[in-house]
């Protein structure tokens, strides 16, 4: 039986741009792999140095909670705790080497979310690291 947590992420399912709509930075789509319990983000960006990638979504079974497990081109992997409710996605990761958070707001239509990337070297000094726009193109 599918959690209903994962309920919240029915509205990023689809295809969207990166960036300006009007000249877009890239693109991604969220799909829902067979069965449902797990949402599968993959994207790929015009910009150098930027990375492409996979991230799945899903309900983390020994916590409950949200989580994304994010791959990229450069051979990164990370885990980012994740919520999404009341219009805002959020994900965070807690780590060692650097602290990295996201806060993205939706759209009254669901049809974009502004948001924008932080780094921290220590999890108290936040720094902007860049924003980040997504519109609904399907």
């Amino acid at each position: 039986m599918r959690s209903p947590k994962l309920d919240a992420l029915d509205v990023l399912a689809g295809d969207w741009v990166l960036g300006d709509p009007s000249s877009p930075v890239g693109r991604t789509s969220f799909t829902w792999l067979e069965g449902g319990h797990f949402l599968v983000q993959r994207w790929t960006v015009d910009v150098p140095g930027a990375p492409d990638g996979i991230a799945i979504l899903g309900e983390d079974a020994d916590t409950g909670e949200l989580v994304q497990h994010y791959f990229d081109s450069r051979g990164v992997a990370r885990v980012y705790r994740m919520r999404l409710e009341d219009g805002t996605w959020e994900l965070r990761r807690d780590g060692p080497d650097f602290w990295q958070r996201f806060r993205g707001r939706l759209g009254e239509d669901a049809r974009t979310i502004s948001g924008a990337w932080e780094t921290s070297p220590d999890g108290s000094d936040w720094q902007h690291d860049f924003d980040l726009l997504y519109t609904r193109v399907d």
